[in-house]
């Protein structure tokens, strides 16, 4: 049986709240060029630049909590086993 631990809340620090922050005013750009019809060389450079902060963003959330939760979930009772198979599948779904 999984649990939940992969799906507890953790805090993240100022600079990735900033960075999403960052990504979102960059989508809200792209819609704006797309409204205005600018042209598709631009809007695929900005489009480039988000996916990139994007998984900068996943890329440091998986590496700051993927030992975390599988050290919680093996404290916990779970075998390590168990727990690393777990943590394989999120990850999977991260790509």
């Amino acid at each position: 049986m999984e649990s939940d631990t992969l799906n507890n809340s953790t805090t993240y620090p100022k600079p990735i709240k900033n960075r999403l922050r960052r990504i979102e005013g960059q989508l809200r750009g792209v819609l704006n060029m797309m409204e205005r019809e600018q042209g598709c060389r631009d809007v695929m450079t900005q489009l480039s630049a988000i996916r990139a902060g994007v998984e900068r963003v996943q890329m440091y959330v998986i590496a700051t909590n993927m030992e975390r939760c599988i050290r919680e979930e093996v404290t916990s009772g779970q075998p390590s086993t168990e727990a690393i198979e777990e943590a394989i599948r999120a990850l999977m779904k991260t790509t």
